[in-house]
């Protein structure tokens, strides 16, 4: 291997950890009910923070359920191929990652239940915070 060579494979390599921290962060926005999408969107969800994306998801409506301490069956019950659930693979995501989960700032009240019906680690979102990264041109956003 030449001089050139050695030290371009140096730079490249040096560069490769910035390079994959240097990810878009991803907002993950979920109201939907249905178990199956529920869990897909957690799938992605930890297919992207393992991927280096700083990720942070965003639970309203129906979807908010999967946050609650009393879930209904729907958030916690197994789904195929893995018997995972909605609300299993959130608490995973939230242990082995440094994604944020929050609930929707009307949906507590919505349901007439204060912050405390909230697993360990879920918050409420701060309305002017979401709006920031709506319009963050950097942030790349996925509903279900």
């Amino acid at each position: 291997m030449t001089r050139f060579a050695s030290a371009a494979a140096a730079i490249l390599l040096a560069a490769t950890p910035a390079l994959a921290q240097d990810k878009a962060p991803v907002a993950v926005i979920v109201t939907s009910g249905d178990a199956q999408v529920q869990l897909m969107s957690m799938v992605l969800t930890m297919q992207s923070a393992r991927q280096g994306a700083a990720t942070r998801v965003l639970l309203c409506g129906p979807a908010g359920d999967m946050a609650l301490r009393d879930a209904p069956e729907t958030a916690t019950a197994g789904q195929p191929p893995r018997d995972m659930s909605p609300q299993g693979l959130m608490q995973t995501i939230m242990g082995e990652t440094e994604t944020t989960v929050e609930v929707c700032a009307i949906y507590l009240p919505g349901k007439g239940l204060e912050p405390s019906a909230l697993i360990d680690g879920v918050t409420v979102a701060d309305p002017a915070e979401i709006g920031a990264a709506i319009v963050d041109p950097g942030t790349k956003f996925v509903s279900f």
